[in-house]
Parts: C-alpha cells; sequence; structure tokens
C-alpha cells in the first residue's frame, strides 16, 4: 500500500518537474543573449533574483530525490520479504554415497588351450601357485 503511494507521488513530482524545467526560459533569454552577448561579465552570464519556477524546480527536484530513495528503499524491504526460488525446492540431505560391489577378481583359468595349425588342442594344467601367462604381444619394428 505505501509502495503504490509512494510510487503515485513519483509519477506526479515527476510530470511536475518536467512542466517546471520546460516553463523556464535560458538564461540567455534576454536582448543581448539573442545577438550572442552574456550581458554581463559574470563567468556563467547574468544572475537574476530566484522566480518562482526556479524555485518550484529546486522543491521538485528535491522531492524526486527523496521519492526516489524511498521507492528503492521500500522495493528492497518488500524483496526480502518475499521467498526465494530455493525456499520452494525439496530439502535435500548430504548425499548418500551408495555402496558399489566390489570389482570381482579376474578369473583365473585352471588349463590353457594349446593348439598348433592342422592339430587338436591340447589342455595344460596350470599350478594353484601360478597365475596364466601373459599373451605374448607382437614385437613392434
Amino acid at each position: 500500500m505505501l509502495y503504490t503511494f509512494m510510487l503515485l507521488v513519483h509519477i506526479v513530482v515527476c510530470i511536475f518537474l518536467i512542466i517546471v524545467v520546460l516553463l523556464q526560459s535560458g538564461k540567455a533569454a534576454d536582448l543581448a543573449g539573442a545577438f550572442g552577448g552574456m550581458g554581463s561579465q559574470t563567468a556563467f552570464g547574468p544572475r537574476g533574483s530566484a522566480t518562482l519556477l526556479s524555485k518550484a524546480t529546486t522543491i521538485s527536484a528535491v522531492l524526486f530525490m527523496v521519492t526516489s530513495l524511498s521507492l528503492s528503499i521500500l522495493a528492497t524491504r518488500q524483496a526480502g520479504l518475499s521467498s526465494t526460488v530455493l525456499e520452494g525446492a525439496p530439502q535435500q540431505g548430504a548425499p548418500v554415497q551408495q555402496s558399489r560391489p566390489a570389482p570381482a577378481a579376474p578369473s583365473v583359468p585352471k588349463s590353457i588351450d594349446i593348439s598348433t595349425p592342422g592339430s587338436k588342442p591340447v589342455q595344460v594344467p596350470i599350478p594353484a601357485d601360478q597365475s596364466a601367462p601373459a599373451p605374448a604381444t607382437p614385437a613392434k619394428k
């Protein structure tokens, strides 16, 4: 409710500030400014007394800054009260370590088939205290 009210005030102040700035005449709007002269020897042109429009501009500029600051504070407070995406996510505990079965030991053959070209294969038993010999690798050239 307060945020909506402040937003409406801010919009009205913005529109009022635009109108007041556009209604003001420039600094060099006098006769000397029309021909390129500054009309005075001051660095930034002639300084006249503060008019009603200049006072209204100052007041509306201050109100613009105050309402902008108030809106940003209200927006951050409202954002802090709302729930976040992470709060809606299902809660999960620590990841559970799944026990994997130990890899099976490689099966050691009890015998080896040896064959020569043109003959029947012959099974040669391997003693229990020895493992099967590694297959021969071809020699590299």
